[in-house]
């Protein structure tokens, strides 16, 4: 294993009792069997684990589509909750290959596999080594719950590549039930070697005696999973990454040679940097040789940062060049353990309402990064931040400067003055061992000030823009993007997902829910909904989407202020783009000009446009056939405001009437506001008003209209 070993024992990373994870019960919570870490987003169980959680027959095989489990993961700072859900489905099924899953009382049978993917990158230790299962392996189990002290040890009796039996002495514990689904963990091999499925029980209406079984239990071979996850499109989560030939490894060989020549001094490096990321060493005062030195950096991810971060004061030239190495292969992170541990006790530690905060920091500091997992907890963000290569306004010779700084700099100006001060401190030391001169990180933190004073001086609410694009009778392509003041930014839809008018609701509900949150106080969000010329009238503003208890309803437009706008129109006569913003500079000024009559036609309304080159604002009462029409001229020709109801034409809109004397900027909230009214007052508020709002100075995102398919 070389010089640096990992460390065994029951309280450190290398314990395999880490690498299972607790598949909880839907209903009580308990343990309803176990499963094993496969990949930092992948756990593998059994299939009956899956039906037993979700509270179905054991040896049901109907694919448990859009079910979420809830799953438990265990490591050495304690446990964590996560969400999974079933991404590749092998249930039981006979081992003679006939339809369906075995009868009762057969004792074995094939699949009963299930990968669950989990929402979050686990915190647990590494996936393990998995190997052969072979006859005459000591093995060991653990109950679902992960418990040290429900360790089973059995050994392998027999193993034909499809079953392999177990028999554990008169001693210790027991498989049994909630083992299921759990690694077999040969300590010899440092692997797992297959998962737990059944155990042989004696009869349970007979008096035991010493003919009956005793403490055998069988489970499935690594050969089979492997041979069965393979057939079922799952072996990319098989295959390691191979490092063997990670292209800065040589060269980092080298310049250890050079910088730490002599065994005495590598070895004191060598221990600071297996005491800084928890590993082992030999203690009869030896030193790693330079190639084994630099095969830790590039399998460690922080084993090059915490090299620097010792070696900064003796040889701050050497730092530079090891840096500068290390960018050659893919596995050094950023930060040493110890500046990864305390940025994220900081950011852990601070209230909720900061916590709440954070994204849009993130995201005035990064505004070219297209997504960043803001849902998915602390540690995850930081991992994609320390990614980011960095800024590009450093000059010739200089280092840029980290993304993860200049974000911390953003954060760290929206805090009091404590907190505010202990990660500008954690920045400057960070900078110091990167050798960043301190004038580029002034220069950021500049830029946070800066934008902290503009953020402070916003007025205009915050948005969800929201583009949807017919595939169906009541299917839609979603994309979301969330919009502060500093432009929008794409919020996660499922890829490929097409969904139906209540779980648009749902999904953009949810949303507003998070951007309610980080709002200033008294000022609830915009919903612009993006769609296409044919779709302006699509009744979004109805859709609705109740809470899981059923107990209040949520209504898109009677919640929130809702508007829609048509890109398309305005994209494809770009000669009134100029009469657009000219129109909106005079939205306060100007009065609104109402299109009426029975006979107007779309010449009519192109002329009155021309005539009116102020007029901002539009309300439309024609008739059900010419409507759409006009409308559409009118958004063409560059009018920001145009207001019309949805419902029958008649010669005066009740809705309109009712709203379109309001102020102009007024508008959204009085549209809301009556739709509300329908709601509790329907007889009195028939009307079904619509509001068009263009903003020329709220970007909008890039959006592939002529492709629809290319949305997802």
């Amino acid at each position: 294993m070389g010089w640096f070993r990992a460390v065994s024992g029951t309280d450190d990373a290398a314990d395999p009792r880490f690498r299972v994870a607790s598949v909880l019960d839907a209903g009580d919570g308990k343990a309803a069997g176990a499963a094993v870490v496969l990949t930092p987003h992948h756990l593998l169980t059994c299939a009956h684990v899956v039906n037993d959680a979700l509270g179905k027959d054991l040896f049901d095989d109907s694919r448990p589509e859009g079910a979420t489990l809830r799953v438990q993961t265990h490591g050495p700072s304690g446990a964590q909750l996560h969400e999974a859900q079933p991404v590749h489905w092998l249930p039981p099924r006979r081992l003679d290959g006939t339809d369906g899953p075995p009868g009762r009382g057969e004792l074995e049978w094939a699949g009963d596999l299930a990968v669950l993917r989990v929402n979050a990158e686990l915190c647990c230790p590494a996936p393990p080594e998995f190997r052969r299962m072979r006859v005459g392996q000591s093995v060991r189990a653990w109950h679902g719950s992960a418990l040290s002290g429900s360790y089973a040890d059995v050994r392998v009796k027999t193993c034909d590549s499809r079953v392999g039996y177990l028999d554990g002495a008169l001693s210790g514990m027991a498989i049994g039930p909630a083992y299921s689904g759990g690694p077999l963990w040969s300590d010899a091999e440092g692997a797992v070697v297959g998962l737990v499925a059944a155990c042989v029980l004696p009869p349970v209406d007979q008096v035991y005696d010493s003919r009956h079984v005793t403490r055998r239990s069988w489970g499935i071979p690594w050969q089979r999973i492997e041979a069965e996850l393979r057939a079922a499109g799952a072996g990319a989560l098989l295959d390691r990454p191979v490092r063997d030939d990670d292209p800065a490894q040589a060269v980092l060989a080298d310049l250890l040679a050079n910088v730490l020549p002599a065994p005495m001094f590598r070895a004191d490096y060598a221990r600071a940097v297996a005491e800084r990321c928890g590993l082992g060493h030999p203690t009869d005062g030896s030193a790693p040789t330079p190639e084994e030195f630099a095969r830790v950096l590039v399998t460690e991810e922080r084993a090059l940062a915490a090299l620097t971060e010792a070696l900064r004061s003796r040889d701050p030239g050497a730092v530079s060049a090891l840096i500068a190495a290390g960018k050659l292969s893919a596995v050094p992170r950023l930060l040493s353990p110890r500046e990864h541990d305390r940025l994220l006790a900081q950011l852990t530690g601070l209230p909720g309402e900061l916590v709440d905060l954070l994204p849009e920091a993130v995201r005035a500091a990064l505004p070219l990064v297209a997504e960043l997992p803001y849902d998915a907890g602390f540690p995850e963000l930081l991992g994609r931040l320390e990614q980011l290569s960095g800024d590009s306004r450093s000059g010739p010779g200089e280092l840029r400067v980290p993304g993860l700084l200049r974000a911390v700099e953003f954060m760290a100006v929206l805090c009091p003055p404590p907190e505010r001060a202990r990660l500008r401190l954690w920045a400057d030391g960070v900078a110091a061992r990167l050798g960043i001169p301190a004038s580029s990180l002034r220069e950021r933190r500049a830029d946070a000030d800066e934008w902290a004073l503009g953020r402070n001086r916003r007025t205009r609410p915050p948005r969800l823009l929201v583009h949807l694009v017919k595939a169906g009778a009541d299917a839609f392509h979603l994309r979301l993007w969330s919009d502060d003041g500093m432009g929008p930014h794409r919020a996660p839809t499922e890829t490929g997902r097409r969904y139906s008018a209540a779980e648009t609701a749902e999904a953009v509900l949810q949303l507003l829910e998070r951007l309610c949150r980080t709002a200033p106080e008294g000022v609830r969000p915009v919903v612009e909904v993006l769609l296409d010329r044919d779709c302006l009238e699509l009744p979004v503003d109805e859709w609705e989407f109740a809470d899981p208890d059923g107990l209040i309803p949520g209504v898109l437009g009677a919640e929130y202020a809702l508007v829609v706008h048509c890109p398309e129109l305005l994209r494809r006569n770009e000669r009134f783009l100029t009469d657009w913003r000219h129109r909106w500079d005079r939205l306060e000024s100007s009065g609104p000009l109402r299109i009426t009559g029975p006979s107007t036609g779309v010449r009519e309304v192109y002329g009155k446009l021309l005539d009116r080159r102020d007029a901002a604002r539009v309300s439309v009462e024609v008739s059900a056939r010419a409507r759409m029409e006009i409308i559409q001229v009118c958004l063409a020709m560059g009018v920001p405001v145009v207001l019309w109801d949805r419902g029958p034409a008649h010669e005066v809109s009740h809705a309109v009437q009712q709203v379109s004397e309001s102020p102009a900027r007024a508008l959204p909230e009085q549209v809301r506001s009556y739709r509300a009214k329908t709601l509790h007052r329907p007889a009195d508020h028939p009307g079904r008003p619509v509001l068009a709002w263009a903003d020329p100075d709220r970007a909008l995102p890039e959006l592939q209209l002529s492709e629809p398919t290319e949305l997802i």
